[in-house]
C-alpha cells in the first residue's frame, strides 16, 4: 500500500485551480429555487430581505431582477388580505396567487413557477387543513387542497407543490389535475417535511403561526428517518415526480436516504431557520455570510439533492 511521501493529498489543494480540477460537488444555479411571498401589502424585512413580503406590482420588479441575475425558477407562498375556516383565497380564481401567477406568466415565459399547495396562510386557525372537533381533519382537506392546486394550474403554474402533510394529498391532487386535463403538470411533494423549530421566520413571513395547538399530529417526528423513507414511497406510488427533504441541513442523513432508496429527484428545502441563523451570526462578526452560505448548500447538495429550495437563490446569482 502507498503511503507519505509517495501519496500527498495536499497535492490538489495548493492553488484554487487545482481544487476546481477535482471537485466533487458543484453548485449551479439552475437547479436552485427562489421563495418568494406575494401579499395585498407589502412588509419589508431588513434583517432577513428574503422574507420580505411584496405586492404583485412588486413581485414583478423583484423576478425581473432575478431573471436578470440568471434564476431560473421560484416558488410562491401567497398571504390573503382575509382568512376563514375553509381556506377560501387558497383556491378562489382572484386569489394572491392565482393574481400573481397571471401577472407573471405572459411577462416571463422561460421562469419555472412553483407554488406552494398548503391551507395555513389561508386558515383563520393556521393550521394545515380543515378544522372538525379541534383536530385537523385529514379527508375533508383533501379536496380544497385539489382544488387549490388545480387554480394554480388553471392560473399558469408550472409545478405544484403540496406541503400539508395529509395522507393521500398526493393521490388527491394528482386525480384533480388530470381530471382537469393539467395531467402534464409535477407534482413536487413535500414527502418528508418534520414537525421543525426551524421555520419561525417563515411563518412570521407567511402569517401561518397555528392560533392553538402545533402541527406535531400531520408533520413528521424530528427523530424518524424510516418513516420518511415511508413518506416519500408512499408519495411516488400515488403519482409525486419529486420529493422534498424539509428542513435541510439538519436532515442531512434523510436527503442522503432517499437519494439512496430513489430514483426520482430529490429536492431539499433550506428553510428560514436556517438562513435566519447565518445571517445573525454574520451580523454579530462571527461568520463570514458567503462562506458560511455556500458550505451550507455545498453540504445539502452533497448530501443527495439535485435541487435546493433557498432564501439564499438570489445572492448564489452573484456569488457563483
Amino acid at each position: 500500500m502507498s503511503s507519505f511521501p509517495e501519496v500527498r493529498l495536499r497535492r490538489f489543494r495548493r492553488t484554487g485551480g487545482l481544487r476546481g480540477l477535482v471537485r466533487e460537488t458543484r453548485l449551479s444555479l439552475d437547479q436552485f429555487v427562489m421563495p418568494l411571498f406575494v401579499a395585498p401589502e407589502a412588509l419589508p424585512d431588513e434583517a432577513l430581505p428574503a422574507m420580505s413580503r411584496v405586492t404583485v406590482d412588486g413581485l414583478l420588479r423583484e423576478v425581473e431582477a432575478i431573471v436578470r441575475l440568471g434564476v431560473r425558477a421560484v416558488i410562491l407562498f401567497g398571504i390573503p388580505d382575509e382568512k376563514d375556516e375553509e381556506a377560501t383565497g387558497a383556491w378562489e380564481e382572484d386569489g394572491i396567487v392565482q393574481q400573481a401567477l397571471r401577472a407573471l406568466r405572459p411577462e416571463f415565459p422561460d421562469l419555472v413557477l412553483v407554488t406552494d399547495v398548503c391551507l395555513c396562510e389561508y386558515t383563520s386557525h393556521g393550521h394545515c387543513g380543515v378544522i372538525v372537533d379541534g383536530e385537523v381533519h385529514n379527508d375533508r382537506s383533501l379536496e380544497l387542497l385539489a382544488r387549490t392546486a388545480v387554480s394554480h394550474a388553471e392560473a399558469g403554474a408550472d409545478v405544484v407543490a403540496p406541503s400539508d402533510m395529509m395522507d393521500g394529498r398526493v393521490r388527491a391532487l394528482r386525480e384533480a389535475l388530470d381530471d382537469h386535463s393539467f395531467e402534464s403538470t409535477p407534482i413536487l411533494s413535500y414527502a418528508a417535511k418534520y414537525a421543525s423549530a426551524f421555520y419561525g421566520p417563515f411563518r412570521e413571513a407567511a402569517g401561518s403561526s397555528p392560533s392553538f395547538g402545533d402541527r406535531r399530529g400531520y408533520q413528521m417526528d424530528p427523530a424518524n428517518v424510516r418513516e420518511a423513507l415511508r413518506e416519500c414511497e408512499l408519495d411516488l406510488d400515488e403519482g409525486a415526480d419529486a420529493l422534498i427533504i424539509k428542513p435541510a441541513l439538519p436532515y442531512l442523513d434523510v436527503i442522503c436516504a432517499a437519494r439512496e432508496a430513489f430514483d426520482a429527484p430529490i429536492a431539499a428545502y433550506n428553510v428560514s431557520g436556517e438562513y435566519a441563523m447565518v445571517k445573525a451570526a454574520a451580523r454579530s462578526g462571527w461568520l463570514d455570510e458567503r462562506q458560511a452560505a455556500l458550505e451550507s448548500l455545498t453540504a445539502i447538495k452533497r448530501a443527495g439533492a439535485d435541487l435546493i429550495i433557498s432564501y439564499w437563490t438570489k445572492d448564489l446569482a452573484s456569488w457563483l
